[in-house]
C-alpha cells in the first residue's frame, strides 16, 4: 500500500471512540509521544505554536476526575443538577488511560480565531496518530473546563478548548 492509500485509510478510519469502549490495557510512554509529537507538526500561522497540553495519568487524571466533578455540582442549579451526568464525568476520566488537556494560547501574533484553527488542526493529528495506532479517542469541550484555570495553571492570554480522552480498544 503506498502512502497516499495509508492515508486515505487513516482518515476514513478516524472516529471518536468513548471511554465505554476502553479496554484496561496501558498506551505505552512512546505511543503518546508520538501521538502529542504528532500535535505539534500541524501548520500555524507566523509559527505561534498556540497549542499547550497537559497530560493526566494515574493520581493525577483521578484528582481532575474528582475535581471536574465538584466543578459541575458547585456551578449547576440545583433544579438541573443530574447524578447520572455527575457520576459520568467521573466514570469517563476514570476509564479513560490518558487524558490530555487542550489549551490555547493567543500570542496576539495573529487573529484569535487563526490560533484556534491552528490547535484544531492539532487535535485533528492527534485523532489521526490514535488511529493509526488503534487507540480508541475523542474531543470533549463541557463548559465547566472553564473553571479548570487554576488546575491548569492558565494564563490571561489563554482558554482551555477542553480535554482529549484516550485510551486502548480491543
Amino acid at each position: 500500500m503506498n502512502k497516499a492509500e495509508v492515508l486515505k485509510e487513516i482518515i476514513e478510519q478516524r472516529r471518536s471512540i468513548f471511554p465505554k469502549d476502553y479496554s484496561e490495557t496501558k498506551i505505552t510512554q512512546d505511543i503518546i509521544n508520538e501521538i502529542l509529537h504528532s500535535a505539534t507538526l500541524a501548520p500555524n500561522h507566523k509559527r505561534t505554536k498556540p497549542w499547550r497540553f497537559k497530560i493526566f495519568k494515574g493520581e493525577e487524571k483521578a484528582n481532575l476526575a474528582v475535581e471536574m466533578q465538584e466543578i459541575y455540582k458547585s456551578v449547576t442549579a440545583p433544579q438541573v443538577f443530574l447524578e447520572k451526568k455527575y457520576n459520568d464525568i467521573g466514570f469517563k476520566i476514570n476509564k479513560a488511560d490518558t487524558v490530555v488537556s487542550i489549551v490555547v494560547n493567543f500570542s496576539g501574533l495573529v487573529p484569535e480565531w487563526e490560533e484556534i484553527a491552528a490547535v484544531s488542526m492539532a487535535v485533528q493529528n492527534m485523532y489521526l496518530a490514535c488511529t493509526a495506532n488503534n487507540i480508541g479517542c475523542y474531543w470533549s469541550s463541557p463548559k465547566i473546563v472553564d473553571h479548570l484555570k487554576n488546575s491548569l495553571a492558565i494564563e490571561e492570554n489563554q482558554k482551555c478548548l477542553g480535554l482529549f480522552y484516550m485510551g486502548n480498544v480491543e
